[in-house]
């Protein structure tokens, strides 16, 4: 409740308030959730009227009493609900250009920081007690909701207006926040140049640039976020932050993974969208052709071993691993995920986050796991000889196991495995199978347009004439749908990886990533840019996509 308890105690303790007999008497009897300064108010000790006294002496501030202090309804349009709730703080008037402040704990500077760059105007604080602040935030903002921080600016409908008292800060954020959800924005950058503040978007894997401002905007956007996401402190800006947010845009829930991290010219933020829509996404939405739908069906529905997703950061691996998990997630499978951090929360699935700071590590939760007889399991990645040993004596014991890994095909990931340190057998013995995947623009159904291959494209495609003719080919054309991009949407394009008995022996044989790949081309695996030309010959998308993103593909 308060945020310098122990200062406090000993300002109160010098008033003849309280002795240093009655704070350790008090301190052994807390509660989790409790403080000393509350269990004395609880107790009769103390009033929350003597608190509140000492507070305002110690920091310079008047105290008021807000019981018998005439305050106009409107003025609390000037201040956020969240921002009002997490520092127990209202608006009481306006003298001399400054908004007069009402807080329980004037003595907290993070908010005496934050309100000044949310509000956007200069505060003038004073001291009330916190039960008639907790009385004015319910007449004034209504009881407090749940832990989703509906934003009234993040409620509109795409046609609708901003509300014309909101601060320009908060209509600014909303606006960005809303503008990214609107064009399906994957992510939103907020970067600080010399002369200018930047903001991007990250549009179907495409970063476009939507908008500069100046960069003195800076510090109240970030403070902003900040306040927005509830666990992000404004007073620390020289260390990397990490926070959540959760909004509501048209009405759909939406998550925001927001990371800052300190620039020479100030602090970049960027924040990952998390729409909750891609949980429900099936095989056919993920870019798989119904005989690989068949295949991945078949390898999901086995009741133990491994299944790998390989690719590099944002191809699109943790989605695939969620669409697999809302395939088998039935009444009768206990499944539990162990992720870093936990970006989509699934009904029905027991999911674990990584919080390396106090030993809560893969290998840690892994090990817990185990112990609650999952039938599935999901890790996040492995990173590290003991995830991956953990995660294969899982699948040996009966376990489905899904993860991810860093490489470039599927066959390689056996040689990852082993240079992180797996003896060979053990990978030959649990893993099922491998899928490396890619993610290639979807053309816009709305102005895709007949299109005809260069030599270029039928040459590094490997298409030929008889292909042509029985094909339909199409290339990106632009209109008002897909803002005269050609492209909306993006799909996968997959290597899926069968380890059966003979690729097993093979494993065991110490063939080489690149044998390992012939062979495994031999026994019928369609590469990355194999199932791409599939899907330009099929009107999907387009040959410079396939091309761009299976350069490193060896045909």
């Amino acid at each position: 409740m308060y945020s310098n308890e122990n200062y406090l105690l000993e300002l109160i303790a010098e008033h003849g308030l309280i002795t240093a007999d009655d704070v350790q008497l008090y301190r052994n009897n807390l509660t989790d959730q409790q403080g000393v300064i509350e269990l004395m108010i609880q107790e009769g000790k103390l009033t929350e009227e003597q608190v509140a006294q000492v507070c305002a002496q110690s920091s310079s501030v008047d105290y008021i009493d807000l019981a018998h202090t005439p305050i106009s309804p409107d003025i609390f349009e000037l201040v956020p609900e969240e921002v009002a709730r997490r520092f127990k703080a209202v608006p009481v008037s306006e003298s001399g250009g400054y908004l007069v402040i009402a807080l329980a704990d004037p003595l907290n500077f993070e908010a005496l920081d934050t309100l000044p760059h949310v509000i956007g105007r200069e505060i003038s604080p004073v001291c009330a007690t916190p039960s008639a602040i907790d009385l004015l935030l319910k007449q004034n903002y209504g009881a407090a909701g749940g832990e989703v921080v509906e934003e009234e600016g993040l409620s509109w409908g795409e046609d609708d207006e901003a509300d014309p008292n909101d601060a320009p800060i908060i209509k600014l954020v909303s606006h960005i926040l809303v503008e990214a959800f609107n064009l399906k924005a994957s992510d939103i950058h907020i970067e600080p140049l010399e002369q200018s503040l930047r903001i991007r978007y990250r549009v179907d894997g495409k970063l476009i640039e939507v908008d500069n401002h100046p960069r003195k905007l800076l510090p109240a956007i970030v403070a902003r976020l900040k306040v927005m996401s509830g666990t992000m402190s404004i007073a620390e800006k020289r260390m990397p932050q990490d926070g959540r947010i959760q909004i509501k845009v048209s009405g759909k829930d939406v998550d925001l993974r927001v990371s800052s991290v300190p620039s020479n010219h100030g602090e970049s933020i960027v924040m990952r969208i998390l729409d909750k829509t891609s949980l429900l996404l099936g095989l056919p939405e993920l870019g798989f052709l119904s005989d690989d739908q068949d295949t991945f069906r078949e390898m999901i529905g086995l009741p133990d071993g491994i299944i790998l997703v390989t690719g590099p950061t944002g191809s699109g691996k943790t989605t695939t691993l969620y669409a697999c998990l809302n395939v088998i997630n039935r009444p009768d499978k206990k499944i539990i995920t162990v992720e870093d951090p936990v970006e989509y929360e699934m009904p029905g699935i027991n999911q674990v986050m990584v919080k390396t700071d106090i030993g809560m590590t893969f290998g840690a939760a892994l090990r817990a796991m185990l112990r609650q007889a999952p039938n599935v399991i999901m890790i996040g990645e492995i990173r590290d000889e003991e995830t991956a040993n953990i995660a294969i004596n899982a699948a040996l014991t009966g376990h489905l196991v899904f993860s991810t890994l860093h490489t470039n095909d599927a066959p390689s990931a056996i040689a990852r495995l082993a240079d992180i340190g797996v003896k060979k057998f053990l990978i030959a013995s649990a893993i099922r199978s491998i899928i490396a995947q890619r993610l290639v623009r979807k053309l816009c159904p709305a102005c895709r347009t007949p299109a005809a291959l260069s030599d270029r494209e039928l040459r590094m495609l490997n298409i030929d004439a008889s292909q042509m003719m029985e094909s339909s080919i199409y290339g990106p054309e632009g209109c008002d749908a897909c803002r005269n991009v050609g492209y909306k949407g993006r799909m996968g394009l997959f290597e899926i990886f069968k380890v059966d008995d003979e690729v097993s022996h093979l494993i065991n044989d110490n063939l080489s990533s690149p044998q390992l790949r012939k062979r495994a081309r031999e026994l019928g695996m369609r590469t990355l840019r194999e199932d791409g030309i599939r899907k330009v010959l099929s009107g999907m998308t387009s040959a410079e996509e396939v091309i761009g993103v299976t350069m490193a593909d060896g045909m």
